[in-house]
């Protein structure tokens, strides 16, 4: 024991083991090994069987080591001899220990997509132009040293560097030390003539009330619709000529080109026929006549932009025509009305499901979302809706607590996974939907699942059968780039019950997931909402997240080497045979979602009671509005007193899901909407106290097109905010230029806050910005009497912290890093002199204490 832990001591040092692979001793080591486990049967010597694991360890940590390791068919002694081991709990460290060094050489492969660059691509407007994708080959077995190796630890805990995130052990040369760059404000970053515009957007500050009793409700929408919009380049906006550029892909292929069955074509309906009467606004400045004259004509948008002319369905649903007449007739009426054939028409069932709608879901119609998806404009030219977005849903009616991690359960997988290469005899290998090559997708194989992407926020880009109840899952990057894999939304059908599938998402890139600490996606299922539980649900089992032996090449992945990809793997029991079910990663919040759901709240608001001015702050890279909202109390009277005290309220500027795949960010917004609008006595006196101007969703196009951090552009939005470009950004350039417009006249906001979601931590917090605890952080002296600041930037999170069951004092942060000076946060509070700027984080999975405290395994 005492020469083989010396000579694990000695293999530490690089050279040691080469010089140990030079002379053939890891294949002596591999033989002793293998002696010692077939006689200690009585495990009597588990010191000495883990020390020769350990030198193995230490000879593979470099790249020749794993090459003579993997001739030496290492992994097939290792991965055999374990098997006898997983039983014993005893035996944990030499499970442990094989598990890393399987892992470790496990030979390193592409992923299976021709080009690890997005299926989707949009021409950039002016010079700019898209990078052209980077092909690569097919996945095949590297032996090279591409990614840093996992620690010892069951648990990988890198740092999400994604996140706005500032840990203990963070480098403090991140933060900003320079008194005079804290302290400056930047020249303004446009003309300032060019601020003019946006008064139309403050129609608040010169709103007449004399002649407001006079105008009918409908007088006063169709004037907010009609209001003056930023001058914008007219190639800003693209035509529905630019729309058919050659490069635009999948403009015009059908869902059946995805290799739907056919027999599922029956149940597609156009949904013209029945969607409810409702005005699809859209706000262009060169058409405003035409949306006048169109106010109360439902197919408004098709006159206004032919291009955007289309039937929307709803996704096939169930094939079971008896499982429909059970659920909408009653046994006498199914016996006296049969159907010839035995089958519903389609009329009948998308009659029946309005009917059985019945409107009880709060704040939500199917009509609605229907009017406005139908206007939605996206890359793939969406022609179907997902049944959740459609059909709306309920909150859980039980809370779900934290999901209780098995012990070992993420060696099992990775063994599983090993498993594959070594005894490849029952790997199916079939594609069974592929959105780059939609002709290679057999969905109709027996026993297999059925997937489906291709609707409002949708992402899955390929799946893989790997055998009968498991599939590898790979998601699409964000619109022109090559990374951001996290957000996943899908249909799945053709379940068997009481079957356990495993789903293995495989190229995802974060470090650490809250998916390793108790949180589990969320499900929806069609037959359960059709039987009056319309709910996602949080489900799965088995969940862990870890690295895997996937990597991106230097080309492809733009000179990022040692670029390593992680699988999110999880199993699943589906509630029914033959249903329809969806996964995400997280409660879906469509912008069709958004946009009908603002539809509802203007209607139902108490007009006497709330200004609600609904206007568009401008159009999106992809032609979408980007809505601009204010909500305020109406004054109480046409006094003069009242007047100027309705004129003089502060501003409270608040937006959210600038990152697409951060949808918790705008269910805290439709809560903070629904509460601003209530006749709560809070809500009313927060609307007589401020002017709350809102942009409920800033990156429209990338919720649209499914992406999980980027625009059209292929940019990260909240990193752009120093100098925005009006062709490439336009909702954070002219969020700027309105916030810009508002301290030229003196009403800056009194809190500015941006609503983000964190994968990463628990809980909800703040970010906000001071000089002195960056400067106190960095270790820096700082001179009080010199550097004198307003502490008044902690007053709203200490309120939170009090009065907000979910909110987390000690989780906030206020230093201010170099690496986040072009985030909206920062450039808010430096530019426009906003002492309380502030970027909200909700966790995407529970809370640590309070009211919502969830399981106590997961701290």
């Amino acid at each position: 024991r005492a020469a083989i832990e010396a000579l694990a001591a000695l293999l530490k040092s690089k050279s040691n083991s080469r010089r140990a692979v030079n002379r053939g001793y890891l294949g002596g080591l591999l033989r002793l090994y293998q002696d010692w486990h077939h006689n200690d049967i009585s495990n009597n010597y588990i010191h000495i069987r883990r020390g020769l694991l350990l030198c193995l360890k230490h000879i593979t940590n470099i790249q020749l080591g794993r090459e003579t390791f993997l001739d030496a068919r290492g992994m097939e002694i290792l991965f055999t001899s374990v098997q006898d081991c997983l039983s014993c709990k005893n035996l944990d460290p030499i499970i442990t220990t094989v598990t890393q060094i399987l892992r470790k050489c496990y030979p390193k492969e592409l992923l299976p997509v021709p080009t690890v660059r997005s299926s989707y691509s949009f021409p950039l407007p002016g010079n700019a132009k898209a990078e052209p994708p980077c092909e690569g080959p097919e996945g095949k077995w590297l032996k090279g040293d591409f990614c840093f190796y996992e620690s010892d630890g069951e648990e990988e805990a890198e740092k999400d560097l994604d996140n706005e995130d500032v840990e203990s052990k963070e480098e403090d040369y991140d933060l900003e030390t320079d008194v005079n760059k804290l302290r400056s404000r930047p020249d303004l970053d446009r003309p300032e003539e060019e601020l003019g515009q946006y008064e139309a957007m403050c129609p608040e500050l010169s709103q007449n009330f004399q002649e407001l009793e006079s105008e009918s409700e409908e007088e006063k929408s169709l004037e907010d619709r009609t209001e003056n919009l930023p001058s914008i380049p007219s190639h800003f906006i693209p035509s529905a000529t630019f729309m058919k550029h050659p490069n635009y892909r999948w403009r015009k292929e059908s869902v059946t080109e995805m290799g739907s069955d056919p027999g599922e074509k029956d149940f597609k309906v156009a949904l013209q026929s029945w969607t409810k009467k409702e005005k699809c606004r859209w706000d262009q400045m060169d058409e405003k006549r035409d949306i006048a004259a169109s106010a109360q004509d439902a197919n408004s948008c098709e006159e206004e932009d032919p291009a955007r002319s289309r039937v929307l369905t709803l996704r096939p649903l169930l094939k079971d025509a008896a499982w429909y007449k059970e659920m909408f007739y009653s046994e006498s009426e199914a016996s006296t009305n049969p159907n010839p054939g035995g089958r519903l028409e389609n009329s009948d069932i998308v009659t029946n499901l309005l009917e059985k709608h019945q409107d009880h879901i709060p704040f939500h119609s199917p009509h609605f979302y229907i009017a406005r998806a139908k206007c939605v404009k996206s890359i793939p030219d969406y022609k179907d809706v997902a049944f959740p977005d459609f059909w709306g849903h309920q909150p859980p009616p039980y809370s779900t607590p934290m999901l209780e991690r098995r012990s070992g359960v993420q060696r099992e997988k990775v063994l599983d996974d090993v498993r594959r290469l070594i005894q490849p005899g029952d790997v199916i290998g079939r594609t069974v939907f592929d959105l780059d090559e939609p002709s290679h997708s057999s969905p109709s194989a027996p026993g297999c699942l059925t997937f489906f992407s291709k609707f409002e926020s949708g992402n899955l880009r390929k799946a893989i059968q790997v055998r009968e109840f498991e599939y590898d899952l790979i998601m699409n990057a964000d619109v022109n780039g090559n990374q951001h894999h996290q957000w996943f939304y899908f249909e799945v059908r053709d379940m068997k019950l009481a079957a356990s599938y495993r789903f293995n998402i495989i190229n995802c890139e974060k470090f650490n997931s809250q998916f390793n600490y108790g949180m589990q996606l969320v499900m929806y299922s069609v037959k359960e909402a059709l039987q009056g539980r319309p709910c996602w649900l949080r489900a799965g089992h088995d969940i862990c997240y870890y690295k895997n032996h996937y990597y991106c090449s230097a080309a492809a992945g733009e000179g990022m080497r040692g670029k390593c990809y992680y699988t999110l793997t999880f199993s699943i029991k589906f509630p029914h045979k033959d249903d329809v079910c969806y996964l995400a990663y997280h409660y879906p919040y469509t912008y069709s979602t958004m946009m009908s759901h603002l539809d509802i709240l203007e209607q139902n608001r108490n007009p006497k009671k709330v200004y609600w001015r609904h206007q568009t702050l401008c159009q999106t890279l992809g032609g979408n509005p980007c809505p601009l909202l204010t909500i305020t109390a109406m004054p109480e009277s046409k006094k003069r007193d009242h007047l100027e005290q309705f004129y003089n309220r502060p501003y409270v500027f608040l937006m959210a899901r600038v990152h697409p795949g951060e949808s918790n960010a705008s269910w805290v917004m439709k809560g903070t909407l629904e509460f601003l609008v209530s006749s709560d006595p809070i809500a009313d006196l927060l609307r007589k106290c401020f002017i709350f101007k809102i942009v409920p969703m800033l990156n429209p196009d990338g919720v649209i097109n499914g992406n999980h951090r980027c625009s059209l552009s292929g940019d990260d939005l909240n990193r752009q905010w120093l100098t925005p470009s009006s062709q490439l950004h336009p909702t954070i350039y002219h969020a700027k230029g309105l916030l810009y417009y508002l301290r030229s006249i003196g009403r800056a906001p009194l809190v500015f806050c941006d609503y983000h979601g964190h994968s990463q931590k628990k809980n909800v917090f703040l970010y906000g910005c001071s000089i002195k605890e960056t400067l106190w952080q960095a270790g820096c002296m700082v001179d009080t009497a010199v550097i004198t600041e307003d502490v008044g930037y902690r007053t709203l999170p200490k309120i939170l912290d009090k009065v907000a069951p979910a909110f987390v004092m000690n989780s906030c942060s206020f230093l201010v890093e170099k690496s986040r000076e072009s985030t909206a946060r920062v450039v808010v509070w430096k530019e426009m002199g906003v002492l309380r700027s502030y970027t909200m984080e909700s966790t995407y999975s529970g809370c640590s204490h309070g009211l919502y405290k969830v399981s106590k395994s997961f701290k």
